[in-house]
């Protein structure tokens, strides 16, 4: 009898993967709500620039929550899905009331740096647990953070 998932993963790998997964689910969504808030509230000279900038990053979190989740279910776990979980969760911490563009984007290379130590180290274990899906997911996700990190810290100079 075989005793892996139907996509050829162990069961005890898949479901270390999913933990690890459901906490990177749990960052990205208070991300995605911080930033949703610097979108709403950001003043000032780069209003229109970082309005726009703040829109295009939330939008690319969403789909990286939706796809973070799929991946859980595909390793035959649940998801989290509610907040309450998130912020028990998170190693993003919760920003509220930010209206200045520099302090903003400072606040994003900071989620930004635990979404890439997470990742990476979901990386790691997917590689031993010879999980393509879920590497191919880190690798692409790690190789898109690091450019926004370093275009983010080229704006804030």
């Amino acid at each position: 009898m075989d005793s892996n998932l139907p996509i050829g993963l162990n069961p005890q790998s898949a479901l270390e993967l999913a933990k690890g997964l459901n906490d990177l689910l749990a960052d990205l969504q208070i991300f995605h709500q911080n930033v949703r808030g610097f979108h709403w509230n950001i003043r000032g000279n780069d209003f229109f620039e970082l309005h726009f900038k703040f829109e295009e990053l939330y939008t690319d979190l969403q789909i990286k929550i939706d796809e973070v989740a799929e991946r859980i279910l595909t390793l035959d776990a649940r998801p989290l899905h509610d907040f309450e979980d998130y912020l028990k969760t998170s190693d993003v911490p919760v920003i509220k009331d930010i209206t200045n563009g520099s302090e903003a984007m400072r606040h994003c290379v900071a989620a930004f740096s635990v979404l890439l130590v997470r990742e990476r180290a979901i990386l790691q274990l997917s590689s031993q647990s010879s999980d393509e899906g879920t590497n191919a997911l880190m690798s692409d996700y790690i190789r898109e953070q690091e450019k926004q990190v370093w275009m983010f810290r080229a704006y804030l100079g």
